[in-house]
């Protein structure tokens, strides 16, 4: 754990709530952007992610001490595992009051392969597609899905944590179990893996746009 871990963990043990909610709100951006990554587009109208964060706080508040009492995480991850947790929660909530059982969400706190491939797929095209194009239509998105789960299930991760949440090498080594070095030259394979989907999915080699 090197510095700024150790000074995280300390300033949580002496000053307590005080220091959580300086050290969430510092984090409070990065939070977001990783909650509006994750989201199910399917109900991302009707979740504010200002509204997820607000429950999530909550929720670390409660659970600070099991936190302090662990060993083996640094703050960020364990905060950011804490919020992706509330996601899901918030989301199941909303599946459930569309009483449809088929739509029920399969998502864990480093991604399932559908989902994570769904965001990143949602995330480009979103990028993709400016005001004046064509909406992209469904067989150009099932394609890019497609294109992104060919990819290694591991490999994908790391590309949604180190391209998408804009997390560091060192912190998705952590997530993912893995030594720093194994996890940068994964993110190398994967970053050159999209770039080739990119220009598949820009030369109309996949579905016509």
């Amino acid at each position: 754990m090197n510095g700024t871990h150790d000074d995280e963990r300390r300033m949580l043990r002496e000053d307590g709530h005080t220091a959580l909610a300086s050290l969430f709100s510092t984090y409070h951006g990065r939070l977001e952007k990783i909650i509006r990554f994750r989201l199910d587009p399917r109900i991302r109208s009707r979740i504010d992610a200002v509204d997820v964060l607000q429950e999530a706080y909550l929720e670390t508040s409660d659970r600070l001490q099991s936190f302090l009492e662990s060993t083996d995480v640094s703050f960020f991850v364990w905060l950011r595992q804490q919020t992706l947790q509330t996601l899901v929660d918030v989301q199941r909530r909303q599946f459930r009051q569309k009483r449809d059982v088929n739509r029920e969400i399969r998502f864990a706190s480093t991604g399932t392969s559908d989902g994570t491939s769904l965001s990143i797929a949602q995330f480009l095209i979103d990028q993709l597609t400016s005001p004046s194009q064509v909406v992209v239509n469904a067989e150009e998105m099932q394609w890019l899905q497609e294109a992104l789960n060919s990819m290694n299930g591991v490999d994908r991760e790391i590309l949604a944590l180190r391209h998408f949440e804009q997390l560091t090498n060192n912190q998705v080594a952590e997530i993912l179990g893995l030594t720093p070095t194994a996890a940068s030259n994964r993110y190398l394979r994967a970053a050159a893996r999209l770039s080739e989907i990119l220009q598949r999915l820009n030369s109309n080699t996949g579905p016509a746009r």
